[in-house]
């Protein structure tokens, strides 16, 4: 018996308890907001970190001379750490001063000028007798700081050609800022004689920076490239303390990932509290925070929508953001109704739960969503996704007539307008180019179609018949998809970084018939995210999916990704399809130093056109993002650009409290009924050992009786 009693009593207290648990939620400040992410980190590092998965986290921490404007349109940059705007002076082959228009334009020098008085956030490596103990063991908030100075960004401009940290835009900032190669060769050298030790990258001078005082330095380019200063709004360019980067140095640290990827240590207005990648990510407020207000002014129009709700106030306006690990889409959109998390995204599986699309198209939420005063906001992403293929590879690369035929092909049979239906619910616009909507360049209609897939007719765009399709196959030398070679079908290898989510497999399948279409057998290689871009990185992914969003807002940010010199195996860039055109290359440096315009767009035209035809890349579509937030979110203007608008975010607590309370109280009648069950269970139990333990002594009475 009393191996029912207390199973039964533990369940009773687990029930009674659990009837009071509802928020998922960890004990966290007030004024904190929640957030999730799907896919974890790599690197924290300003000098590494590209994903948009990692900027979400470095944008916050790490602050670079500038930054885009949060209101103004079209996209501006204005000052962050720098006092104003940076000095742009034009060099002769001597570096004597000329005119913006002379042709002689040998160098251009940018002079910034830091705020005074930014500190960094509280951390161990300011500290005299830091060590990998005290990191593990004491609370970093109650560690020392110092001042911003402009050896820090020359610091990490540095780190820039370190062979140690590996970024991926060495190669396009070593073809502009002097000497940057140069540094490159003098670093590796060291690195190979000093294998264990710190390399106090402050021993290394670099020629194209130079520090005028602690407050002000200037970076030297070569030629005139105008593009180089969205640069400087970009993490990239952040600033890194030498005392960090001494001690990450020090033995077992980096065993014990005690590095800028999981450690950053940065001046913005959040520093990172808690860092676990595969549950939780918490950034907090930093306490050295230097002065900065939220805008006064904006746009027509913007007091009106809320914009400016919060002007004037001290940044940032949360405490708190915490980010918890969501792999599936169901779970993040149910704590999202119940008020767990602030906003969210729209999946698949809950488009219709969250929208309705009218008749003639117009796009509303749905009754259930108005009810919980649920806000959408809308946008086209200056953004696309692709398709690529590695251009080194034999078969899917190469530049002859019979390896664009079948790129060519292929792209003619991947029908991303059914795709678009399908998977993202009508959410993203068939790319026919890298350029999407509201960049300089972007083509509309007959223009802007890409002949090689589409054609134009009766005011709309056709894709190609499948039999064109199947006449490039032949061209290509594989009719009716057969390999001649072993006279079956070809098998291409599409390398994936996905989940085995019904979602993915779903998405795999489609990709499968499309393949076969042209008879031709996808083999699908799916890993973890990280393997996938070491396999992109290295050559060994055959055709790879991938997306590109906007870094600044010029065409060169999405021109450059298909540069030769930025190719991904050979140089370490960003050119993920190693493609390398000379007449591209030489029609790119063209488009980088020529203002908008007529010359500009005539040169766009006939890079897309070398593109459209050499096909390194299936184009994809161009996304639509929908935003879903709560109603006690201080309207966030949309901004695809800026990377660092946590620090704008405002909770309205109260309405939060009260609405969550009100969506979430517990519903006590089923656990009333299987309480009394368990009662009702226990007390014939009871009643059960009672009168087994009665009857022994009934017998031993009666006996005695006798």
């Amino acid at each position: 018996m009393r191996r029912w009693i207390a199973p039964c009593l533990l369940a009773l207290s687990t029930l009674t308890q659990a009837a009071h648990i509802n928020d998922p939620r960890p004990n966290t400040p007030p004024n904190t907001r929640f957030s999730s992410f799907s896919s974890p980190p790599k690197s924290l590092d300003p000098a590494k970190a590209y994903s948009l998965n990692e900027i979400i986290f470095v944008g916050q921490i790490y602050e670079p001379p500038l930054q885009t404007d949060y209101l103004f349109r079209p996209y501006r940059l204005a000052p962050l750490t720098a006092k104003k705007m940076p000095t742009i002076t034009y060099l002769d082959k001597n570096k004597q001063p000329i005119t913006k228009t002379h042709r002689a334009i040998a160098y251009t020098r940018y002079t910034i000028t830091l705020k005074p008085n930014i500190r960094f956030q509280p951390h161990w490596a300011f500290s005299n007798n830091a060590n990998r103990e005290s990191i593990e063991t004491l609370d970093q908030t109650s560690q020392p700081t110092r001042t911003l100075t402009a050896f820090d960004y020359l610091y990490e401009i540095k780190r820039l050609a370190s062979p140690r940290v590996n970024s991926p835009i060495y190669t396009l900032m070593a073809a502009h800022i002097v000497g940057l190669k140069d540094l490159r060769k003098r670093l590796l050298k060291a690195s190979d004689e000093q294998p264990h030790t710190w390399l106090d990258l402050r021993q290394y001078p670099l020629e194209g920076v130079h520090i005028i005082n602690p407050l002000s330095f200037s970076i030297l380019i070569k030629g005139n490239y105008p593009p180089f200063i969205y640069w400087l709004s970009m993490p990239f360019f952040a600033p890194i303390p030498w005392e960090a980067d001494r001690l990450y140095a020090m033995p077992g640290m980096t065993s014990n990932n005690i590095t800028f990827d999981w450690l950053p240590v940065g001046t913005g207005a959040f520093y990172l509290k808690e860092n676990k990648p595969e549950s939780r990510m918490v950034l907090a407020r930093n306490p050295n925070f230097h002065r900065e207000t939220f805008p006064m002014t904006g746009e027509p129009g913007d007091k009106q929508k809320g914009y400016l709700l919060n002007a004037g106030k001290q940044l940032p306006l949360i405490d708190e953001a915490n980010y918890q690990f969501e792999k599936e889409s169901i779970p993040l959109w149910n704590k999202f109704l119940q008020g767990y998390y602030d906003g969210a995204g729209i999946s698949t599986d809950n488009f219709d739960e969250a929208i309705h699309i009218s008749g003639n198209g117009s796009i509303n939420l749905t009754p259930a969503m108005k009810k919980q005063a649920i806000q959408l906001d809308t946008s086209v992403e200056p953004a696309f996704y692709y398709m690529g293929f590695n251009m080194l590879d034999p078969v899917v690369g190469g530049y002859s007539d019979k390896q664009r035929a079948l790129r060519q092909a292929i792209a003619i049979a991947i029908n991303y307008d059914e795709f678009i239906t399908i998977f993202l619910n009508g959410r993203g616009i068939p790319a026919q180019s890298p350029l999407p909507p509201g960049i300089f360049g972007y083509q509309k209609g007959k223009a802007g179609i890409n002949p090689y897939v589409s054609f134009w007719s009766q005011g709309h765009r056709h894709r190609r018949p499948l039999d064109y399709a199947k006449s490039l196959m032949i061209k290509a030398g594989y009719p009716n998809g057969i390999n001649p070679k072993t006279h079956r079908p070809l098998i291409l290898h599409y390398d994936a970084a996905g989940s085995g989510s019904p979602a993915i497999k779903a998405q795999y399948a489609w990709y499968r018939k499309q393949f076969a279409k042209l008879g031709i057998r996808l083999d699908i290689r799916s890993t973890l995210y990280n393997r996938f871009r070491d396999k992109v990185r290295t050559g060994q992914a055959q055709i790879y999916s991938w997306g590109w969003f906007a870094d600044y807002p010029d065409p060169e940010n999405f021109l450059f990704l298909f540069v030769g010199s930025n190719g991904k195996v050979l140089h370490g860039g960003e050119n993920a399809s190693n493609y390398d055109n000379p007449q591209f290359n030489a029609l790119f440096k063209q488009i980088v130093i020529t203002p908008n315009g007529k010359k500009r767009l005539s040169l766009i035209k006939k890079a897309i056109a070398l593109l459209q035809k050499d096909s390194p890349v299936l184009f994809g579509f161009h996304p639509i993002t929908y935003a879903l937030s709560h109603h006690w979110n201080s309207p966030l203007k949309p901004n695809s650009i800026a990377r660092n608008l946590l620090k704008y975010q405002s909770i309205n607590l109260t309405d939060r409290a009260k609405k969550v309370a009100q969506w979430n109280k517990p519903i006590r009648w089923p656990l009333a009924i299987l309480l009394t069950v368990i009662l009702m269970t226990l007390g014939g139990l009871i009643a059960m050992y009672c009168r087994r333990d009665r009857q022994p002594m009934c017998k031993r009475y009666d006996k005695d009786k006798s």
